[in-house]
């Protein structure tokens, strides 16, 4: 008996495309699909409990080895809308940040941003479950995924952490991208990116399951149509570059 490759996925709307493709695909035979919060897939990647995550990419410094196998990722170009700083104050008189225990690449990226660009210096919080619920006075809190759906209108001051980093770099950005920790069979890459092929390419068939199926708050068509940008392309490769080196420099 083969042994499956284990992959561990974001359980967010944004990954939705890719699970619908793997799921139409002849090679959901051939792998142990796991469904975890960010990360949940990045400690299972460092730790090898799995070979292939939909990782945030802050995770990739802390891999022994790593691999990025497909052309596919999380990204987003402008507006992520699901990536949030939220406050009832403007940027310069947040004196505390509670940080979302989901994803480390927002908790970096929030970091990078408030050092290179915004030049303000809060108080940093590791949040614990319910912290969207402390967000007062001076206290903003950075929120991903699909729990900000619907928080538009809550706070008087909203931040799109996508958009910050555009307007600063100039450059879209990758939040988790498709990472293995060893090499795989180059036969298996290829049928494993043909599979997330078809679920970007067959979006509309997806659009139609989760507006009859499920109630987000949130435009479905248009988030994953026009929010996620999913091809990993060089301008990304180089934001993640460019990420990864500011990112680096917060340790320092």
């Amino acid at each position: 008996m083969i042994d499956k490759i284990k992959i561990s996925v974001v359980s967010y709307l944004n990954s939705k495309p890719f699970l619908f493709g793997i799921e139409h695909s002849n090679i959901r035979k051939q792998i142990d699909l796991q469904l975890d919060i960010p990360s949940k897939c990045a400690h299972k990647l460092v730790d090898n409990q799995v070979d292939i995550g939909l990782v945030p990419v802050a995770v990739i410094p802390s891999l022994k080895q790593h691999f990025i196998i497909s052309d596919y990722c999380i990204g987003a170009i402008g507006k992520v809308s699901s990536v949030m700083l939220y406050s009832e104050v403007p940027l310069t008189a947040i004196k505390q940040v509670l940080l979302d225990y989901q994803s480390r690449t927002s908790v970096t990226l929030v970091k990078v941003l408030a050092n290179e660009y915004w030049h303000i210096s809060p108080e940093w919080v590791d949040a614990s479950e319910h912290f969207e619920n402390q967000i007062k006075r001076a206290t903003a809190a950075v929120i991903i995924g699909d729990r900000t759906f619907g928080l538009e209108d809550k706070y008087a001051y909203v931040y799109d952490l996508s958009e910050e980093w555009q307007k600063f770099t100039k450059l879209p950005f990758v939040f988790a991208c498709w990472v293995a920790n060893k090499k795989l069979d180059t036969v298996f890459i290829a049928e494993f990116n043909e599979a997330l092929k078809y679920g970007i390419d067959h979006r509309d068939a997806l659009i139609q399951e989760l507006k009859a199926n499920t109630a987000y708050k949130t435009d479905v068509e248009k988030y994953l149509k026009s929010s996620i940008s999913y091809t990993y392309d060089s301008d990304k490769k180089r934001a993640l570059s460019l990420f990864l080196e500011l990112a680096g420099k917060l340790k320092e």
